[in-house]
């Protein structure tokens, strides 16, 4: 079955650096792009950014563009969200999934907290 398991959330100070993995298994991973989504506490689901299948391209949320990386390890089945300079307007549960526009497997998510 399909299975998206995130990792590497934590708390860190505002300025501070994560790197989220996301590790994809159960299907042909090369072949779909991938997102990543956050929701704050209060707050829906929203879009951070997305891959295509080979990593050639991405796409980002307005509000973390410059700040957060997305890239893939085809060999890995592994996705990963690279955020840096984080701020405490970044605290949410971050979770990965499956798909550019369709949307069919979330991962289970990983919380990440920024605060002094």
């Amino acid at each position: 079955q399909v299975q998206l398991v995130e990792s590497g959330g934590g708390l860190v100070q505002p300025g501070g650096s994560l790197r989220l993995s996301c590790v994809a298994s159960g299907f042909a991973f090369s072949n779909y792009p991938m997102s990543w989504y956050r929701q704050a506490p209060g707050k829906v689901r929203a879009f951070v950014g997305s891959i295509t299948t080979d990593g050639a391209n991405t796409n980002y949320q307005d509000s973390v563009r410059h700040r957060f990386t997305i890239s893939r390890d085809n060999a890995k089945n592994t996705v990963y969200l690279q955020m840096n300079n984080l701020k405490p307007e970044d605290t949410a549960m971050y979770y990965c999934t499956r798909g550019w526009t369709t949307l069919d497997y979330w991962g289970q998510g990983t919380q990440v907290t920024v605060s002094s």
